[in-house]
């Protein structure tokens, strides 16, 4: 727990109010998640978690130790459900005079673990693996689980379980053991074809959910020479875990309770309002039998090679519980203008002024007056601030210096202001010509490219964000060449590029093409209203990631050109029957209003792995993957695409995927907001735009 909440802590025991409110509110949460998952539902809920926050509030003057706060109020949380459940079972004896029921296994914190997961395809898997554990061990993954968000330390599971941390971490270990073994079994029970041996081993088998019957099965699949594959590829659990939010809490919690008059149940009171709860985090929750998925939205962050943050979670669809009706379409908003430049560097080695000169010093008093002069200054471990204002080059900048994995060169915007190059006068030339490796570039405007406005050529560990490149002829970005390893592009805009010359034939937002090189990530970025592709990855022979991209209104003649003709998708993974096959892995992206499909493999062989991804209104199909032998759709949506919600041959894989053309899949199919600005630091705005109506979270933006 933080130093500022134990000061709080301190406060409530002394008496302030305020302080007590602010303390609970917080905690509030966590104990009704906690509670909430182990009664599975139950209407004696908001009877626990009342007697839960009463005895801690009567409890609170004792507490000795206020940085053990939330471990403290877990332990409180913990004994009320265990009272709960002797006290049921002690009903039932009394009733049936019968001796007391073993522990009830589904009375466990199973579905608080389950209510944690989203919807991609291995955390529903793990959501049905927590299924197959004992009791004990479910209680243990919860636990687990709460260590992992950070609401435990594992000083405080120990003490919930009053055992010590080595026999505890023992405990754990054996815990995920058998939950990997349980994980192999639910992917071995879902294959189709099922293997010809389970089968067998399964005709006695009524559909139980017990230990038996999971020891009998991982044993056959970690002896079954075509199950055993099942075991392999598992995501870390971690890794699954990680970005789930808590359970909320329902709107009658505290209302529909006897009222003590006391100051105590005055304040639990008070904790439950609808003012707290408006604030309470939004999560999963088990309905109808399925899931109705919500959003907890991590920001992306600016990044640094071989250090990507985890890719954050965006608007879950689910086959299992279509919504009802779609929400409000959102409020308009202004056209935008392109990624803004967000924070800059505060101080600089070189600085470069619209104003300055290149027979001065590169100072912030004396600022040289091109870029070209800058790069050819720069050294290893240096940065490079472009002020405000705009240059307009006569010849393409060529950047030759390399850095270091530990002194990367930085070209950055200065503080808050927004540079703009305008390369309208570099004669049929790239605007920037980028051949070197460990840099950083960002808050950077390049419109007006006669061709293409910045290639990075066999570039390594690149890292580009917060960019605007826009008006080009051919391309805003361009990756390319054989070497092309390790670089992330993240938080930036690509849009109306356009070659007059080509009548809809050239004119990308965003291009990795024609080379070849592992570890290229493509995050958070929004490529729009281009003349042809919005993300085009024709000719790389590497796998690219694409992770929550934005692909709009590709490949419409905005421009009034006859004879228009365009490939105009939003995702073009590839293309060209002698290219190479990529195995690219689109995840998390949206594509919508574009002339062609949403997503195309284009000819692409390679064994794609799309991944809930929303395709939208595209002139054709949402999704298409005719040529690939393999690949794997998987939590998908498509709707109201002109074309067929999904094209693709028998070697595609499909799973968990809604085909289903209906508005009301989602809250709000305006993407005026969507469209509009970005936040202040460049991560993509907030709006309800494809969020699914059934969910209670956050939106379908990156940051």
């Amino acid at each position: 727990m933080s130093e500022g909440t134990a000061d709080v802590v301190m406060a409530a025991q002394a008496g302030d109010e305020q302080a007590l409110a602010e303390l609970f509110s917080a905690h509030l949460p966590m104990v009704y998640s906690v509670v909430g998952s182990a009664l599975d539902g139950h209407p004696d809920v908001d009877d626990v978690v009342q007697e839960t926050m009463v005895n801690a509030v009567r409890g609170l003057p004792g507490l000795r130790e206020p940085d053990r706060f939330p471990s403290w109020l877990a332990t409180i949380a913990y004994r009320e459900i265990q009272r709960n459940q002797r006290s049921k079972r002690t009903i039932a004896q009394r009733r049936r005079d019968l001796p007391a029921d073993p522990p009830d296994a589904n009375a466990d914190f199973a579905e608080r673990t389950v209510t944690g997961l989203l919807l991609a395809a291995q955390r529903r898997e793990l959501a049905e693996a927590a299924r197959w554990l004992d009791a004990g061990d479910r209680q243990l993954l919860s636990l687990w689980w709460q260590e992992q968000v950070g609401r435990l330390d594992r000083d405080g599971t120990a003490e919930q379980l009053t055992v010590g941390t080595g026999l505890l971490g023992m405990r754990m270990l054996r815990m995920k053991g058998r939950l990997e073994a349980a994980r192999s079994v639910v992917r071995a029970l879902a294959a189709a074809p099922r293997c010809a041996e389970l089968g067998t081993v399964l005709r006695d088998w009524h559909g139980e959910v017990t230990s038996v019957w999971r020891k009998r099965l991982v044993r056959h699949v970690r002896d079954c020479d075509r199950c055993v594959r099942y075991r392999h590829g598992l995501i870390a659990p971690e890794r699954l875990l990680l970005g789930a939010a808590v359970l909320p809490i329902p709107a009658g919690l505290g209302t529909g309770v006897p009222v003590t008059a006391t100051p105590v149940w005055s304040a639990v009171q008070k904790f439950c309002s609808g003012k707290v709860l408006a604030g309470a985090a939004a999560v999963t929750v088990a309905t109808g039998g399925g899931f109705a998925y919500a959003v907890h939205v991590t920001p992306v962050p600016d990044g640094e090679p071989q250090a990507l943050a985890r890719p954050p979670a965006v608007a879950i669809r689910t086959p299992s519980a279509p919504p009802s009706r779609a929400a409000a379409t959102s409020a308009p908003a202004a056209r935008p203008s392109g990624a803004p430049a967000g924070t800059g560097v505060a101080a600089a080695d070189i600085y470069v002024a619209p104003g300055g000169s290149d027979s001065g010093s590169g100072t912030l008093e004396r600022p040289f007056g091109t870029l070209a002069k800058a790069v050819a200054t720069v050294r290893p471990g240096q940065t490079i601030a472009m002020r405000g204002g705009t240059y307009r080059p006569t010849a393409t900048v060529v950047i030759r210096t390399s850095g270091t994995a530990d002194r990367r060169i930085t070209l950055s915007n200065y503080r808050g202001e927004r540079p703009v190059i305008d390369a309208g006068r570099v004669p049929d030339e790239w605007a920037v010509n980028h051949k070197a490796a460990y840099w950083t570039v960002q808050g950077l405007e390049i419109k007006n490219s006669t061709t293409h406005a910045y290639v990075c050529t066999s570039c390594r560990s690149m890292v580009f964000q917060r960019l605007s490149m826009h008006g080009n002829r051919r391309s805003g970005l361009t990756l390319t060449g054989e070497g092309t390893v390790g670089n992330q592009v993240l938080n930036s805009d690509f849009f109306r590029n356009y070659d007059p010359a080509a009548g809809g034939g050239a004119g990308a937002g965003l291009a990795v093409q024609h080379g070849s090189g592992a570890g290229n990530v493509i995050r958070g970025n929004r490529a729009f209203h281009n003349a042809d592709n919005g993300f085009d990855l024709s000719g790389f022979a590497s796998p690219v990631t694409l992770d929550h991209n934005w692909a709009y209104g590709n490949g419409v003649n905005r421009w009034n050109v006859a004879g228009w003709q365009s490939n105009g998708d939003g995702f073009h993974l590839g293309g060209g029957a002698t290219e190479p096959a990529a195995a690219h892995t689109v995840r998390d992206n949206a594509a919508w209003d574009n002339v062609n499909d949403g997503f195309s493999n284009s000819t692409n062989r390679g064994a794609l792995r799309l991944t809930n991804n929303t395709a939208l209104r595209n002139g054709r199909h949402g999704f298409r993957l005719l040529e690939t032998t393999a690949g794997a759709l998987t939590d998908n949506v498509a709707s109201g695409n002109s074309g067929d919600p999904v094209r693709a041959n028998a070697g595609a894989t499909q799973r968990g995927n809604i085909w289903q053309d209906a508005a009301a899949l989602f809250r709000s199919t305006d993407a005026a907001v969507a469209q509009g600005p970005r936040a202040a630091d460049g991560t993509l705005p907030r709006s309800d735009f494809l969020v699914p109506a059934g969910s209670a979270g956050a939106d379908m933006s990156a940051g």
